[in-house]
């Protein structure tokens, strides 16, 4: 997002009081943990971290998960909650998409985050920057949908995304060894969305 409004402010409370929020949180986890080899002396980013869902059930697995995210109250959230997370955490309150930040990880995780920043490219190049050499990314996001998904699309700069699309747009930043497999649906009132995560290397 390309201001520093918070555009997450008043949901951030009532954030993991969605079951689907969480049970899709859940799945995507259970993929990474399927499909990346962790480690417990692994520190790893959880880009667009919120209020920790994914990072709460991928804790187990790692020794340390840094959160980043441009919403200073959804992280306020997280650090709430950070003692009841398996390993050792840390908030970072950034914008990835207009700021940088010098630190490298062995593995980046997201959850529903990609379709928030507009240039994709660009933020691909900024991960494979933030990765040990050999280091992964697990990228959860919704496959293409017609702009239905959101209520209110502010904030939102891609109505999900092609697979074959972005498998390119990762290789031209470097990446190798990438996958997609479908983490779950998302079932609303009007349609069902399929979510997919998106593995590779560095």
């Amino acid at each position: 997002m390309e201001n520093s409004e918070d555009l997450f402010a008043h949901k951030s409370k009532s954030w993991d009081m969605n079951s689907k929020r969480v049970k899709n949180a859940q799945r995507i986890a259970e993929l990474i943990v399927k499909n990346i080899k962790l480690a417990r002396q692994m520190e790893i980013m959880d880009f667009g971290a919120g209020t920790g869902l994914l990072s709460y059930f991928v804790a187990p697995f790692v020794k340390k998960i840094i959160a980043i995210d441009n919403s200073p109250s959804m992280l306020l959230e997280f650090e709430n909650k950070c003692s009841e997370f398996a390993c050792e955490t840390e908030v970072i309150a950034k914008d990835l998409s207009t700021e940088t930040l010098e630190r490298r990880f062995d593995g980046i995780i997201s959850s529903m985050t990609m379709h928030h920043l507009k240039d994709t490219l660009a933020l691909f190049h900024k991960l494979y920057t933030m990765l040990e050499d050999g280091g992964f990314i697990a990228l959860a996001d919704l496959d293409s949908e017609d702009g239905s998904f959101h209520s209110d699309n502010t904030g939102v700069f891609h109505h999900g995304f092609d697979r074959e699309a972005l498998k390119v747009i990762a290789q031209e930043a470097g990446f190798k060894n990438i996958s997609f497999d479908t983490a779950g649906t998302i079932t609303k009132p009007h349609r069902d969305f399929t979510v997919f995560l998106m593995t590779a290397v560095k």
